[in-house]
């Protein structure tokens, strides 16, 4: 089924431009939840950003006369007094005159210590001595006041005297904050007026093993010293856990809005609960849901309350699993489902992939170029209204725009266009990933950007703001008559590669071949690789790292049409096979994925400057581990044909399809509480564009509003540190927005009018 599409896509030649909105024949109503918030702990977003704690836990030094360990907390070793323990925080401690600091921690030993912070050049800003220490753990405490301000200050912890000391949970926690949180960072996460918060992740639910390092929640209760922590395998660095369950429940509620929690779903980056072990991880996400929403008489509603809350929270989404899929997925997601439905039948539950199981709402994830995300903006007017709605839960241009330009946000704006044009299918949504330490940027684009003294929004993060603030309630039919222009070129030769993700694999008997003519029967001998551990032996290729996007290539560029066949088995990991054909280079090629997205699906994709799209697939679909498998791609023309085990799976007609991106995108809304009507729109161009806009059946209209732009120089600017507000939205009052009227919309802009009635 087609759904209502109500844009018009421009022709080639035009001989001006136009938009027309019909508020006689509105559209969907937009889902008040359309826009939201992602938080995962990746970027230091938590420890050492949002839960601002100063030390960091584990990275310790020694300044004098002493050793140290790292054991259960820490153990200094005193054999010529004075000896320091110091820590430096993340990336230095950034302390502020005349602000106080929560001083907390256990200590052990004989004699007295002295606690100060310290500039960078040695000077104390404050300090405090403490005697009594003794054979027995006794906790201390002591608010300490700065004498100066200092972005790189640290803690020293000095004995006076020989002797072993231990110390534990040692906290310098600043006391001007926002409910426990990094007051201005919750300022800009309240500034996007997040219908909901989906936390705790993202890959940092699943970890690399379950019962190593997967998100537990129960253990992020009460006290941080009977909160163990773990190592954040995702992205390599140590959780305090400090930013726990129910810190991200309360920070749904400072924001007014929705929790969403995502559950593991019993699968991890590396391996899998079998499903007789199952009931514990079901158990935890049933706990999990009654801590947010049960009673004070219920087990964990009573930990609740006596964690200080006892009122529900009110958790209304649970999403069963991040990014997981195939048939291990379909049939662990179908006993959370109905274990969930059966206890909680009013939670929303959100699925990662299409099971055969009942779904309430399906997640989407996209990542890609600012060209492919502009092309994916009418993606969702030919929806299936039949299938489930839509929560894109991941999404962002994080290719080809540096650090996140304009060009990069411009291309999200169009993109979410989309959802308000289409929120009958699309009813929740959030920008990946939010925030990014400046000295740990593990993620290549994200929304706000901080260090231990200030925060700025991105270009994206102020998309965010300008279209959250300005949703409206209902769409109205909008059209646009706009210049186009053509996107990426046709690849039409190539060599070949292998790859894996997140898998290991091992390939044999590769040959291309044009017609009787052999082009490569490969010994892999001078293959190219990109990460990875390849060892060739015995006429086998085998890879044996669990890593992402790993490819080996081999072959000529100028390789037209040919014919590839191979060998492969899958040893271990959760995908199956990258199969490379047409390979320019590492970043413009054609591949199968075979078993791809959690081995729950075959497609070709192709990349293009770096961002890959997908062209066709196959449906649910899993390569099963230790099995060979014949592989068979046909390449002829703009046509690929592929088979498995001597079956034909699917054809591909056309790999390099025409595309042409219009040079101006819109949609309306109305907001009616106001009565005001809100036309917003993307200029790509770069010069300005005088606009004809004209509205039917719009009604009485003041002729005044407001403009808010979104604009710079170049479509390359970006904002940082040293120049948060170079590209920031500009309001200015406006005259003569009547029923129809002229306006001249900025080159690279997103421009928001509010016609007042």
């Amino acid at each position: 089924m087609k759904a209502l599409t109500f844009f018009l896509a421009a022709s080639a030649v035009v001989c001006g431009q136009s938009i027309t909105i019909d508020a006689g024949h509105p559209g969907p109503r937009i889902s008040p939840s359309l826009y939201g918030i992602f938080f995962e702990e990746i970027n230091h977003a938590g420890d050492g950003g949002l839960y601002p704690e100063l030390v960091q836990p584990k990275v310790w030094s020694v300044k004098g006369g002493g050793q140290m360990t790292l054991e259960k907390g820490v153990l200094l070793d005193v054999t010529a007094a004075p000896a320091s323990l110091v820590n430096e925080g993340y990336w230095g401690m950034a302390v502020q005159q005349g602000a106080e600091y929560a001083l907390s921690f256990k200590a052990r030993g004989t004699g007295s210590i002295a606690v100060k912070i310290e500039a960078a050049d040695g000077r104390a800003l404050a300090s405090a001595e403490f005697q009594g220490l003794g054979v027995e753990w006794k906790k201390f405490s002591r608010v300490l006041t700065a004498s100066g301000t200092d972005s790189a200050a640290r803690l020293s912890i000095t004995a006076n005297s020989n002797g072993t000391y231990w110390f534990d949970v040692v906290s310098l926690m600043p006391r001007n904050t926002r409910n426990g949180l990094r007051a201005d960072l919750v300022e800009k996460m309240a500034a996007m007026k997040p219908a909901f918060v989906r936390f705790p992740g993202g890959c940092y639910v699943e970890g690399g093993n379950l019962c190593k390092d997967a998100f537990r929640w129960k253990q992020t209760l009460g006290d941080m010293a009977s909160r163990p922590g773990h190592w954040n395998t995702s992205w390599n660095y140590w959780s305090t856990d400090g930013l726990g369950y129910h810190e991200y429940l309360q920070l749904c509620e400072e924001l007014k809005a929705e929790a969403m929690f995502v559950v593991n779903v019993g699968m991890a980056h590396r391996d899998v609960i079998a499903m007789e072990s199952l009931k514990e991880w079901v158990d935890d996400a049933l706990d999990a849901i009654e801590y947010a929403n049960g009673p004070v008489t219920s087990k964990w509603g009573m930990v609740r309350a006596k964690n200080g809350h006892p009122q529900p929270f009110n958790l209304k989404y649970v999403e069963i699993g991040n990014e997981n899929g195939g048939p291990k997925y379909e049939e662990r997601y179908a006993v959370f489902y109905k274990a969930i439905k059966a206890k909680y039948p009013g939670i929303v539950t959100i699925a990662n992939s299409a099971v055969k199981s009942p779904i309430d709402i399906i997640d989407h994830h996209i990542y890609t170029s600012p060209e492919l995300m502009r092309a994916a903006a009418h993606k969702y007017d030919i929806y299936d209204r039949k299938l489930p709605k839509v929560f894109v839960g991941e999404y962002a241009v994080n290719s080809g725009v540096g650090k996140g330009n304009l060009k990069g946000a411009l291309a999200e704006a169009a993109y979410m266009f989309g959802f308000e044009r289409n929120s009958d299918a699309v009813v929740l949504s959030a920008y990946a990933p939010l925030f990014f330490h400046v000295k740990d940027r593990k993620w290549p684009v994200n929304l706000i950007g901080f260090d231990g003294t200030t925060s700025f929004g991105m270009p994206s993060y102020w998309v965010q703001v300008m279209l959250a603030q300005n949703r409206g309630d209902v769409a109205l039919r909008t059209y646009v008559v706009a210049e186009a222009e053509k996107f990426a070129e046709p690849i039409e030769s190539g060599a070949i590669g292998l790859g894996t993700w997140n898998t290991q694999a091992e390939f044999k008997d590769v040959k291309v071949a044009q017609g009787d003519r052999i082009l490569l029967a490969s010994d892999f001998k001078g293959w190219r690789t990109m990460r990875g551990k390849w060892e060739a032996k015995d006429g086998v290729l085998r890879q044996t790292e669990l890593a992402n996007d790993v490819r080996a290539m081999a072959g000529d560029t100028s390789w037209k049409d040919y014919t590839l066949t191979l060998k492969a088995r899958k040893t271990g990991g959760s995908e199956g096979f990258l199969i490379m054909f047409r390979a320019k280079d590492n970043r413009n090629w054609y591949w199968l994925n075979i078993g791809g997205w959690g081995n729950g699906a075959t497609a070709v994709e192709r990349s293009y400057r770096g961002a890959k799209s997908r062209m066709a697939e196959s449906g649910p679909g899993g390569i099963e581990t230790g099995r060979w498998y014949d592989i068979k791609l046909e390449i002829t023309g703009s046509k690929m044909k592929y088979s498995l085990d001597g079956k034909e799976v699917f054809t591909v007609a056309n790999l390099n399809p025409e595309m042409n991106l219009a040079s101006m995108e819109a949609i309306a809304a109305r907001d009616e509480k106001s009565g005001d009507v809100l036309v917003k729109v993307v200029n790509f161009a770069k010069e300005p564009r005088k606009t004809m806009v004209r509205m039917k059946d719009i009604g009485a209209l003041s002729g005044k509003g407001t403009a808010t732009v979104l604009t710079s120089a170049s479509p390359e600017d970006d904002n940082s540190i040293e120049a948060p507000m170079k590209v920031s939205p500009k309001t200015t009052e406006v005259t003569g927005l009547g029923a129809e009227f002229s306006y001249t919309f900025a080159p690279y802009s997103l421009t928001i009018l509010r016609l007042t009635r």
